[in-house]
């Protein structure tokens, strides 16, 4: 597959994924077709199943077979109910006690919805079986779907078993160390789905800088940069001869008529007439807005999640300098993933070899101000958020490159002057003395020092 056709899938997947009604409603369309044509099916082969089968199947009279879908679809209604009730509350703790950010963590968590989906197929599955069941009284030849009521009650087994490892499955997903290792997950799939590996042979080119002359283009509606259809941009800048730079990333909120980016002519001249206006609509149509920041595109999405879990630890309302120390663990394991593929803008050239689109994007030095300055701020007085801190750039101090040695050096700099603005004990100082001192023999060692 594709590296574009793995970004288009995934920012559909992204969208699909984020509501919790596609797969339960796709389970109740099922749900109706099969009780519909189960019934059918037993009008054929109702009298010539195998003995075996038949001691198996069900046995009773209509009455009994209206009795046993009527609790089904009763029984399974009200655990719907409950079930929803549980994941509701789940999102309001993950809101409240971690980050709204994680709502689209847990309405993404597929567990939940297919076992939302198995309880309304089987509640709906009965319903509709219910209404092909004869008695003679009612008119006519009695008739019992035998097949479709033991396709029922097995139904309503496996929504037993369901609803129990839905149980076990919440209480795992509200710890918060298997939120943090979901974030983690999902933003290291956005880095592997948008970014080139360092050791990729793909070529690399210098970013162009817009001429003075270069047409501004400007945000047709306003909401967070979601995503941008890198292909039909890259189509699009060919077609008039010209190159686009997007300023804006994925994750930035936009204005209505802000400066997008900017537009010149291949050769740094002025566009003009038609092929600007067919290039500002190509433009308006590949970037796409929402509502929310989505992991599709959103490089720096997965580290504000979990550095909004690390900030609200740290707040005086919940006073969690471990949960803090664990989020720091997570980020330093993501920082060190980002370090291995090519950060900052991104150029895509045409079939000549001749950039034709620059898209912004952040670099190391952005990833880690994101992740650090904050916790370093609200932790500042807290010697086990600050030595994590500094295991923070001690980790990274082992992956990075000559070119982002520079922005950990600098963190540390802002590091160790936090630190000497703290009231510690001599025994705390010279901790962090210490580990400040690891930090600077592994930026001197270089990559691949730990080994």
């Amino acid at each position: 597959m594709t590296p574009s056709l793995l970004r288009a899938v995934r920012w559909v997947q992204d969208g699909v994924r984020n509501q919790l009604w596609p797969l339960p409603t796709l389970a109740i369309v099922l749900a109706v077709v099969l009780g519909i044509l189960v019934p059918l099916l037993d009008l054929r082969v109702d009298q010539h199943l195998p003995a075996v089968l038949d001691t198996v199947v069900f046995n009773g009279d209509p009455g009994a077979a209206r009795t046993v879908l009527d609790a089904v679809a009763s029984s399974l209604i009200t655990v719907t109910s409950l079930t929803f009730s549980l994941t509701v509350v789940t999102l309001q703790l993950a809101s409240s006690q971690f980050s709204p950010r994680l709502l689209r963590t847990f309405t993404q968590d597929l567990f939940v919805q297919v076992t939302l989906g198995i309880f309304l197929a089987t509640f709906t599955f009965a319903l509709t079986v219910l209404r092909s069941v004869r008695s003679p009284d009612e008119g006519g030849t009695a008739f019992v779907p035998r097949l479709a009521v033991t396709l029922a009650f097995v139904l309503a087994l496996a929504s037993v078993v369901a609803l129990v490892l839905f149980l076990a499955h919440l209480t795992r997903q509200i710890r918060v160390e298997t939120m943090l290792l979901r974030v983690r997950e999902d933003a290291a799939s956005t880095l592997g789905t948008n970014l080139v590996r360092r050791d990729a042979s793909d070529p690399t080119y210098a970013v162009p800088a817009p001429p003075p002359s270069a047409s501004v283009l400007r945000a047709s509606g306003s909401g967070f940069l979601t995503a941008v259809d890198q292909d039909r941009l890259l189509r699009a800048a060919v077609e008039a001869d010209a190159c686009v730079l997007v300023g804006r990333r994925p994750g930035s909120f936009v204005v209505e008529g802000t400066v997008l980016g900017r537009a010149w002519s291949s050769d740094d001249g002025p566009l003009g007439g038609e092929a600007l206006d067919r290039l500002r609509q190509a433009v308006a149509r590949s970037v796409r807005l929402g509502a929310e920041r989505t992991g599709a595109q959103d490089v720096g999405y997965g580290f504000r999640q979990v550095t909004d879990i690390v900030n609200k630890a740290l707040s005086p309302g919940v006073n969690d300098p471990t949960t803090a120390v664990h989020g720091l663990g997570q980020a330093s394991a993501l920082l060190a993933a980002a370090s291995a593929y090519r950060l900052g803008p991104l150029v895509l050239a045409d079939d000549q070899d001749r950039p034709r689109v620059v898209l912004d994007r952040p670099t190391l030095a952005d990833l880690l101000e994101l992740v650090v300055a904050q916790p370093r701020a609200y932790g500042a007085s807290d010697p086990q958020v600050l030595a994590r801190l500094y295991g923070l750039l001690a980790d990274l101090a082992v992956h990075v490159d000559d070119q982002d040695r520079a922005a950990v050096a600098d963190q540390l700099r802002r590091l160790d002057a936090t630190v000497a603005r703290q009231d510690l004990d001599d025994v705390e100082s010279a901790r962090m003395a210490g580990l400040g001192r690891d930090v600077r023999e592994a930026l001197a060692a270089g990559p691949g020092a730990a080994q």
